[in-house]
């Protein structure tokens, strides 16, 4: 098996759902690791903390 290339990600060039996520991430504390290990180096518990979040938002920019 090989290892999957990494590819840089461009906080300035993201679609609005990414951007998002990655605002999400700053604010708890967690964009560094993502930026350096991936989104695979969170835990599930910061995963879901993250998702809900940007459901949460999502929610509120409808009404």
């Amino acid at each position: 098996m090989s290892k999957k290339k990494e590819k840089k990600i461009d906080l300035n060039n993201l679609e609005p759902g990414e951007k998002l996520k990655y605002e999400v991430a700053e604010e708890l504390g967690l964009l560094d690791r993502v930026l350096e290990n991936g989104w695979k180096s969170l835990t599930s518990k910061e995963t879901g903390r993250i998702g809900g979040i940007v459901t949460r938002k999502r929610k509120q920019e409808k009404r």
